[in-house]
């Protein structure tokens, strides 16, 4: 049977490669609400919606979920299967620089796409959260599904709200939701102030890439995965696992989906080296530059990968597609609008 999905966040980087994942192996329909406000851009739809046999299967509509979704627009998308929740603003500058307005957004939005799910009544809601939501990991360390929130930043602190809310929603409402939570997502079609787009700009101009690390010289850590990665890996939790249900169980379907780890200057040389030009970069402290950055974030991937679920590209691979893309496509290089 051909199921309904209403995707938010469609316009953005990560959205459209789930839209795209969903596209490519599915034969599903997808109501797409975009607000170019939360900084999507309809371009990454463009190719998507240029194919005859996906665009019918499409509608990509205005709709600022911090508002939330009118009458007629609920009435357009119709009955939903699934609900996949992905848009929220994701700068962590930007919410240092705003904290109010920051939170104030995602958790209206929050807030709307619950009341929604609640008149709806979809199968299930996947909801995108992040590693961050739980703070800097020890060295040595990987957080586990249900460890101690402790944000450090505005934008974690608004994402662990958002994850707040939702198990509130699956206790009081009865919701089917799966929470799951990632760490940075790479790939073609970032905005050009995210790290891999800057990497390849400065080393192509020979200019200095700073590079996050504590005040002894060690780089910052983090796990790396593929947006389109991403998207499989939710294609296999909406595919082979049943949202857990209360009072049955005390708490709502969690998953990590979780890449490589690597530091950051290892993952700028390996952009510079598949550029074949020679890397320049300047080791920055990581707190005095960006208030309420952690240098490193972990998530245990282990709950996934015995549901049968790993990562099929390698990191390698990611660069390498990622770098040729933005070399074929220049003017992402120099964009200001975020993913």
């Amino acid at each position: 049977m051909t199921k309904h999905v209403l995707l938010t966040g469609a316009a953005g980087f990560v959205g459209s490669h789930v839209l795209r994942r969903i596209l490519e192996t599915t034969g599903w329909t997808v109501s797409c609400p975009v607000s170019l406000r939360h900084h999507g851009n309809t371009d990454r739809l463009a190719p998507l919606l240029a194919r005859p046999d996906w665009a019918g299967r499409v509608d990509v509509f205005l709709c600022d979920l911090a508002c939330g979704i009118p009458d007629t627009q609920r009435a357009r998308i119709g009955h939903v299967d699934y609900l996949l929740n992905i848009a929220s603003l994701s700068g962590v500058e930007e919410s240092i620089a705003d904290p109010t307005g920051f939170v104030r957004n995602n958790i209206e939005l929050m807030g709307h796409v619950l009341d929604y799910a609640r008149q709806t009544g979809p199968e299930l809601m996947l909801h995108m959260g992040t590693d961050e939501e739980y703070g800097p990991a020890p060295d040595g360390y990987a957080h586990r599904e249900w460890d101690t929130i402790l944000p450090s930043n505005p934008y974690a602190a608004s994402k662990a709200a958002q994850s707040a809310m939702a198990t509130a929603a699956w206790r009081t409402f009865g919701l089917p939701v799966i929470l799951t939570r990632t760490m940075n997502l790479v790939g073609p079609g970032q905005s050009g102030e995210k790290l891999v787009p800057t990497v390849i700009r400065k080393v192509i101009d020979g200019d200095t890439v700073p590079i996050y690390a504590s005040t002894d010289g060690v780089p910052g850590m983090r796990h790396w995965i593929d947006a389109r990665e991403f998207g499989d890996a939710w294609l296999h939790l909406i595919q082979h696992t049943v949202p857990q249900a209360y009072p049955v169980d005390d708490r709502p379907s969690l998953w990590h989906i979780v890449g490589v780890e690597r530091s950051n200057l290892e993952l700028a040389q390996a952009i510079a080296d598949h550029i074949g030009k020679p890397l320049k970069y300047e080791l920055v402290s990581f707190h005095a530059s960006r208030p309420g950055h952690d240098l490193r974030y972990a998530l245990d991937g282990s709950k996934l990968a015995a549901a049968g679920w790993a990562p099929s590209r390698s990191l390698e691979e990611t660069i390498a597609d990622s770098v040729d893309w933005y070399l074929a496509n220049p003017a992402w290089l120099r964009t200001g609008v975020a993913a």
